[in-house]
């Protein structure tokens, strides 16, 4: 009892602004190992000292060329890789596998922790130098990276202030065609067929941009209570690769890329921030094995994560008022 009264009093005296970051949501896998980290290839892959590759799953930063002929350069592409750089280099690192845990390239898929409870992924986009990049196989923790990449959309932090990577609007998106894109707009009619449904954003649906949604993912989406069906004159925000048929074009694999609340057209929410503990205070709750909130013990894990249920609730209120 006197100890976790000491910790609560340690909480509410520890500065909460300039030392916040984004701890590993609860829902992430198990952890699957921890190595030290050799070297950061741009703003989303990086190598381990045991030469494994890892691409940091649900992110896009902008991209260098890596010996690739005839590729440009994105913007901001250096200073995200220095991002990463400067948020892993050295450090212990704890791998969280995706679900899908290799790509085609062989390289290694999952989320990162570092050895202070700090979660990369959450960490780049909270500072704004990747977007949130999901696949229908690999969507884990999307609720809470597209929450962060809101939050510094909003503050136009990182590549949110360079106007290559802004959203898109229906009228541009003929222009950037073969690419991964933001687009944002009004939904002119929807119209199903056979079970698809095509949201069309211009009167001429031959050439004009349009959203298809396929049967699997209205499924997914009506279990969530949305039929893209019933979207006429609403405004909607969608991700993913632009592609020309029939006009620009981005079919849909899985409902994260699809923005269809009120947050569409006006950017709000708040990431949960943790504010730095001291470590000696870390060691000493590793030391008592503590549980999750809510969860039966698991692992050792870093008390930003992992405070006694007793007083979680009053850690989450906290976090909820941190300054974003």
């Amino acid at each position: 009892m006197k100890f976790r009264l000491l910790l609560c009093v340690l909480l509410a005296m520890t500065p909460i602004s300039a030392a916040a970051f984004v701890a590993l949501p609860q829902q992430a896998s198990k952890p699957s190992g921890a190595a030290m980290v050799a070297e950061v290839t741009d703003g989303d892959t990086l190598v381990l000292s045991d030469n494994v590759t890892v691409r940091l799953v649900g992110l896009q930063a902008p991209k260098l060329p890596l010996d690739r002929p005839n590729f440009k350069e994105w913007p901001l592409a250096k200073e995200a890789r220095n991002a990463l750089e400067g948020l892993v280099q050295g450090r212990r690192l704890t791998l969280h596998p995706a679900s899908k845990p290799v790509d085609r390239w062989g390289r290694m898929l999952a989320h990162l922790e570092r050895d202070d409870g700090l979660w990369v992924q959450g960490e780049m986009l909270r500072l704004g130098w990747a977007r949130v990049y999901t696949f229908p196989d690999n969507r884990t923790l999307a609720a809470d990276m597209l929450a962060l990449e809101r939050q510094a959309r909003a503050a136009k932090l990182g590549i949110w202030g360079h106007p290559f990577y802004s959203i898109v609007t229906p009228e541009r998106a003929g222009r950037v065609v073969n690419t991964f894109q933001l687009v944002e707009g009004t939904v002119m009619d929807a119209a199903e067929v056979k079970g698809r449904v095509y949201m069309n954003f211009g009167a001429d649906w031959k050439t004009d941009f349009t959203v298809l949604v396929p049967a699997r993912v209205r499924k997914a989406l009506a279990r969530q209570g949305m039929d893209p069906a019933g979207f006429k004159g609403r405004t909607i925000r969608v991700r993913g690769w632009l592609k020309d048929y029939n006009g620009p074009m981005i079919e849909m694999t899985h409902p994260e890329q699809l923005d269809a609340g009120n947050r569409a057209g006006k950017e709000k929410g708040r990431a949960r921030a943790l504010p730095m503990i001291p470590q000696s205070l870390v060691r000493q709750v590793d030391g008592m094995r503590p549980t999750r909130c809510g969860s039966p013990p698991t692992r050792r894990i870093s008390a930003l994560r992992s405070l006694p249920s007793a007083w979680c609730s009053i850690w989450r209120t906290r976090s909820l008022l941190m300054p974003s």
